[in-house]
């Protein structure tokens, strides 16, 4: 099966992606992304897209794609977590030692790299 991905740099660019059939989208929160300077996601914004996403059918992925540093390591639970709360459908990472810590703690929480 093929799945169309695509950019969701804020709420709106969200619902326009899946409104127009997207299957699913990526988007940063405003921490522990590449991208962490753009307009990302704050945890309300983050609920609210994946309620509308999850309405219409499809799936939202959150990007967790820096390479930590030992204080973050501190930190990225608690926002693995948020995450997981928020519902998302999975995470996408490229540190190793950040995808054990996710597989770790959140197990049922699925794990993309890049």
């Amino acid at each position: 099966m093929i799945e169309l991905l695509a950019p969701a740099g804020d709420l709106e660019k969200l619902k326009i992606a899946i409104v127009y059939g997207a299957d699913a989208v990526y988007l940063g929160g405003r921490h522990f992304g590449l991208r962490a300077g753009a307009g990302n996601f704050e945890h309300d914004e983050l609920v609210e897209g994946v309620r509308f996403a999850h309405a219409h059918g499809a799936k939202v992925y959150v990007t967790v794609n820096i390479f930590a540093h030992n204080q973050d390591l501190e930190l990225v639970p608690g926002y693995l977590g948020s995450i997981a709360e928020a519902g998302a459908d999975g995470v996408i990472m490229s540190d190793p030692g950040l995808v054990e810590l996710s597989g770790t703690l959140y197990p049922d929480l699925p794990v993309h790299l890049s």
